[in-house]
This record gives structure tokens, sequence and C-alpha cells, in this order.
């Protein structure tokens, strides 16, 4: 599948609507969320690699997965009525995608590969940890997220602190419409960047 063409998909998917503030649920640029699912088949081809999505919302990153050839693919989200969405979005674009309702904290199941958009922690300080944690110790061999600038310090030491280490950081053009009532302006550009770590071994790598 060409970038343009999942690009296409993905834009059809409905952001989180209404967005809860607590939960930081914003709309992952579907453009965004392409040059991530690209960037995981560079580093890792992931046709047949297992998946994991990890605060899937409406299901883009976990969507796109499958549909770039990824068997199984599993995402996870806190609010079960996002999942309805995801499911149906899922089904629209014909991508087979298990869509679990947990806590992503509860999660223990592991993949190869963990995908993520996580909250950036502007709400709520730290309400990014839980899914790092999780991310670097669930996946078996990398992980593909995003993740405010101002976090680079704390995600690199928490990547070397688990024994994995950085693949590539790229910065990301990310353009965050008004979502919550405290917003005022039409929409902001936040700094943002795209991760890809990998946590395998260098001796397990095929």
């Amino acid at each position: 599948m060409r970038r343009s063409e999942l690009i296409r998909v993905l834009a059809r998917i409905p952001p989180p609507a209404p967005a809860r503030a607590d939960l930081e649920q914003v709309i992952t640029p579907p453009e965004a969320a392409a040059d991530l699912l690209f960037a995981a088949e560079r580093w890792d081809g992931l046709s047949g690699r297992s998946v994991l999505d990890l605060g899937c919302g409406t299901g883009r990153l976990a969507i796109a997965a499958a549909l770039l050839g990824a068997r199984p693919v599993h995402a996870v989200e806190i609010d079960a009525r996002l999942l309805e969405v995801a499911r149906g979005a899922a089904e629209a674009a014909g991508a087979e995608v298990a869509f679990h309702s947990a806590d992503v904290r509860a999660w223990e199941d592991p993949a190869e590969v963990v995908l993520m958009n996580p909250p950036f922690g502007a709400q709520r300080r730290h309400a990014d940890r839980p899914f790092w944690d999780r991310a670097l110790a669930l996946a078996r061999r990398s992980v593909h997220a995003f993740a405010l600038a101002d976090s680079r310090s704390f995600i690199a030491a928490r990547a070397v602190a688990r024994g994995a280490h950085v693949l590539e950081t790229q910065p990301v053009a990310w353009e965050l419409p008004r979502t919550f009532p405290h917003h005022t302006r039409r929409r902001v550009t936040i700094a943002v960047d795209r991760w890809a770590i990998r946590t395998e071994p260098p001796h397990e790598r095929s």
C-alpha cells in the first residue's frame, strides 16, 4: 500500500468525539500516522509480525499496521466508547484487528512491535509514563511512538534503563485542532517527535 493511499484510509477514521481531556484524547494526524507505520515497516518489516497498539483511541495506528500486513494486531483502549468506532473503522477498511477494553497498565501480553500515540502529559503530569513503561516492557523487537519534543531526555533514559537503544528520533509536523473546551485557538502547532526504539537484544535479531 502506498503512503498516499494509507493516508486516505486513515483520514476516514473518525476522531474521538467528544474527546476526554482527562485522557488526552487527541486525534493522530493521518500523515504522521502513516509516517510512523512506514518507519516501522522500514526498520522491522511488518508483514507477519505481531503488533500491539497501546491506547489505540479510534484505531488509526492498529488499522494501518493490519493493512501493511501485520498479524496478529491487538489494540488496547481504556475508553470502551471509542472501541465501537475503532471496530467499525477496521471493518470498513478491511483490517483484521482485535480490540480490547483495558487499562494499558494491566496489559501483559507482549508483541514484536508496539505502536502508540500516548498521552503527552499536557493535561495530567506524567500521564505518558505508564505507556512508555509498558511499551518498553512488552515490545519484543521495537517501539514506534509519538511524544512531545520536551520528553526526549526522559524517553531516552527510560529506553537505556530497559536495555534498549534509540534507532531514530524525527520531528513531526503536528497541528492540534481545537479539541477541548479550554482550547481557545482553532488549531495550534506543537513540537512532537516520532520515535523508533530497538528493544530486542542484538543476538536475537532476525
